[in-house]
This record gives structure tokens, sequence and C-alpha cells, in this order.
């Protein structure tokens, strides 16, 4: 049993209701590109770091929680005035942000395990 909690979020909207609902608890965030009805992201980097930050979900700790943002489709993410990118002040898709923290890793950092491994351990 993980001793942690996950939620899988669409949007920017939905992403700070969730992160409000878990006030007071570890936050971590992932971005990804949105998935089609077939669960393919358009976000080909997304494809390949998604494995590496699920192998490392057991690394999060006790009670924390985790949520799997889906930022939208190509043209929306591109356009630089998107909310992720002016509020959060996100850079790239794959995202794994420590929320509350500077501490993030973005694009081909999410593909490595050990920094991936590093961000969930790391209090």
């Amino acid at each position: 049993m993980a001793g942690f909690e996950e939620l899988s979020v669409r949007g920017y909207d939905e992403f700070v209701k969730a992160v409000e609902q878990h006030k007071g608890k570890l936050v971590f965030a992932y971005f990804s590109g949105s998935k089609n009805e077939a669960g393919e992201s358009w976000c080909p980097d997304c494809v390949k770091a998604e494995p590496v930050v699920r192998k490392q979900m057991k690394n999060l700790p006790e009670g924390s929680v985790f949520i799997y943002c889906q930022v939208g489709e190509r043209p929306y993410w591109k356009d630089p005035s998107n909310e992720f990118r002016k509020n959060l002040k996100l850079t790239g898709v794959p995202t794994l942000l420590k929320c509350g923290t500077p501490r993030k890793l973005v694009e081909e950092d999410c593909m490595k395990e050990d920094l991936v491994e590093m961000l969930f351990a790391e209090d």
C-alpha cells in the first residue's frame, strides 16, 4: 500500500483546486502534455519520462500528494501567455515540481531516475 495519495487533473484551474485541497501536505506535481483517447500524450518527452517518474514514486514521502496534471493540447501549451507559463513559470513539459519550493526537474531531467528519486526523497 502506497503511503501517498495520487490525483489526476486536467488544466490549470483543476490543478490549483487540488493544491488548495491539500494545503499543509507535501505536494509533488508532474506536468505533462495532455493525452488523447488512446492515452497517448502529444509530448514525446512526457511519454519517455512518465515511466521513470512512476517507477520512482515508491520514494514519495509518507502522507505526501502526487498530482498528475495534463497541461492541455500542444497549441495551448506553446502559447507564452498560458496560465502554467505565466503563473507557475513552467518552461517545458514534462516538469516535476515540489510545490511550494524552488525544486523542480524539467524535460530531460525527468527521465533521469537518480534525479527523480532525489527530488522525491529530499526533505
